[in-house]
């Protein structure tokens, strides 16, 4: 096979960068809200709102919430086109409708209909990044290292995060409060993405979405040049090609004009498709109410109620969350997952999670207001340990067993559910963070937060089974018993697949079924 494709390393890098939409969101463009030159362009400023603080909360929660709200339709959206029009052109699709609505969000010069409509637009590109992406990843990368290669969108993806944080720093010590200030954060991300754009026109379509379409030799020639083999019919090429073709030929056996509505049926009736995917939305359910992407988008104003009192602070400790919450995921996915196990790992995260929450609502309630320095650095120190929480736990897991636990009759359909659960319920967090802070008060937020945390600790211990090491085609094996006991669902690896025959049936007998059915009506 030779040395490592340069072809497969600028692959992976350029449809990579198509995390930054959703990265500097999160992070460049939720601190961009909080400088004095945005706040002023978009009646931002308590002193305009009088005792209103309800409806300053709701303007805020609605600028920063519409591109997460448009990320959820475009995560669906994308979903229906990516066959038909292939990876690589939905890839940069969704790339120019963000950069559009980018474009349209930096020019709104304080026209708040505007600024909102162009943060749909632009979640829709983003949205639409956050299922292209992973599946172009996972589709040009061998099997032994696609772990490793999907999480690369990950770590650009919070890379970008973190690096949104410091530019708003350096933006708000160096910069006139204007309209350049707050149009210079928001802009930046144009230029890698843009940047990946044109790199993404040297690049091909995946060699699996090519061989569905019966472009063979296409896909051979694009498979040998990202392996880097001297000749197309390199035998571990041909190999690795074959196992492709004969994997889209059992999917199409499998999946052979069957409608999505009988697909959610058969979830319905079939207790171990029912069992997995209920704990994949329920995963998706408590990641996103456990409080991590309403911290995330309002980090700087967490930063300040946990006693940070400069902006300048507050965004360098931003920054620094960012960094801890890159270095813990990558330290997660190229290394813990794989060793201690998805269960460890999101059980100590669900555990820093609820402890950080426990301690961060006593000092909102008893000392916030009373200046006791020792308090202010151990809550600042908390937000810092909820980081790592969050990391090592439901930030990445809940993707893994996404990908791990489905079979391939309902993986498109789970697959579907669990993105627009993610986004929607993201959404509806950020959106109601800003009041929750004033209607509960902000320790009464970090009381719900610590409950939503403690109820998914004991519910996700007792019913999520441990995969790692477990071939997905023997995921069924680990959901045979009652849901409460998946925590003891084990797999004896040294025994052959006893069920692999009876699937195998099963599905046969569907598709029977469903032939029979046609001729009938016919």
């Amino acid at each position: 096979m030779g040395n490592i494709s340069w072809y497969y390393i600028f692959t992976i890098i350029v449809i990579g960068c198509g995390s930054i939409p959703k990265g500097y969101d999160e992070g460049g463009f939720a601190g961009a809200t909080g400088l004095p030159s945005f706040k002023k362009d978009y009646g931002l400023l308590p002193e305009l709102w009088g005792d209103d603080a309800a409806g300053m909360a709701n303007r805020k929660a609605n600028i920063s919430s519409f591109g997460v709200l448009g990320a959820a339709l475009g995560s669906l959206i994308a979903l229906g086109f990516t066959d038909r029009l292939g990876r690589l052109r939905s890839w940069q699709l969704c790339v120019v409708i963000w950069m559009m609505g980018n474009l349209m969000q930096t020019f709104s010069s304080g026209i708040l209909g505007l600024m909102l409509f162009a943060r749909i637009w632009g979640g829709l590109g983003a949205g639409g990044l956050t299922v292209v992406a992973p599946l172009y990843l996972t589709e040009i990368a061998p099997a032994k290292t696609r772990g490793m290669v999907v999480s690369i969108y990950m770590v650009v993806l919070l890379s970008f995060l973190m690096i949104g944080f410091f530019i708003n720093y350096g933006a708000n010590a160096n910069l006139e409060p204007s309209r350049l200030q707050y149009r210079l954060v928001i802009a930046i991300p144009l230029v890698p993405v843009g940047l990946a754009l044109i790199g993404s026109f040297f690049l091909s379509d995946t060699p699996r979405w090519l061989a569905s379409r019966d472009r063979t030799e296409e896909a051979v020639a694009v498979l040998a040049r990202l392996r880097k083999a001297s000749a197309p019919d390199d035998p571990a090429v041909a190999q690795e090609f074959e196992e492709i073709h004969e994997q889209i030929r059992s999917k199409e056996q499998v999946l052979s004009n069957t409608s999505m509505l009988t697909i959610f049926k058969e979830i319905a009736v079939t207790p171990t498709y029912r069992k997995r995917f209920l704990l994949g939305a329920a995963m998706q359910t408590i990641a996103q109410w456990s409080g991590g992407n309403g911290i995330t988008y309002y980090i700087p104003d967490i930063f300040k109620y946990a006693g940070v009192q400069s902006n300048n602070m507050s965004l360098i400790s931003s920054g620094v969350y960012g960094i801890v919450k890159l270095v813990c995921t990558m330290v997660f996915t190229w290394g813990l997952v794989d060793v201690f196990g998805r269960r460890r790992c999101f059980t100590a995260g669900l555990f820093l999670q609820c402890i950080t929450h426990i301690y961060m609502a006593i000092y909102m309630g008893l000392f916030m207001e009373s200046g006791n320095k020792a308090a202010s650095d151990a809550a600042v120190a908390s937000v810092m340990i909820y980081a790592i929480g969050w990391s090592i736990g439901l930030c990445t897991v809940q993707y893994l067993y996404g990908t791990e636990i489905y079979p391939t009759r309902i993986r498109s359909a789970c697959y579907a559910v669990n993105m627009a659960l993610h986004w929607f319920f993201q959404f509806a967090v950020v959106r109601v963070t800003p009041n929750m802070f004033v209607t509960l008060d902000i320790w009464g937020a970090y009381v719900f937060w610590a409950t939503i945390c403690a109820v998914g600790l004991a519910l996700l211990w007792l019913w999520a089974p441990e995969t790692k090491g477990i071939p997905m085609e023997r995921m069924e094996e680990l959901f045979d018993g009652p849901w409460y006991m998946g925590w003891r669902a084990t797999v004896d690896l040294s025994v052959p697949h006893q069920r692999s025959e009876k699937r195998g049936s099963l599905e046969k007998e569907v598709v029977q079924t469903e032939s029979r059915e046609r001729r009938d009506d016919v």
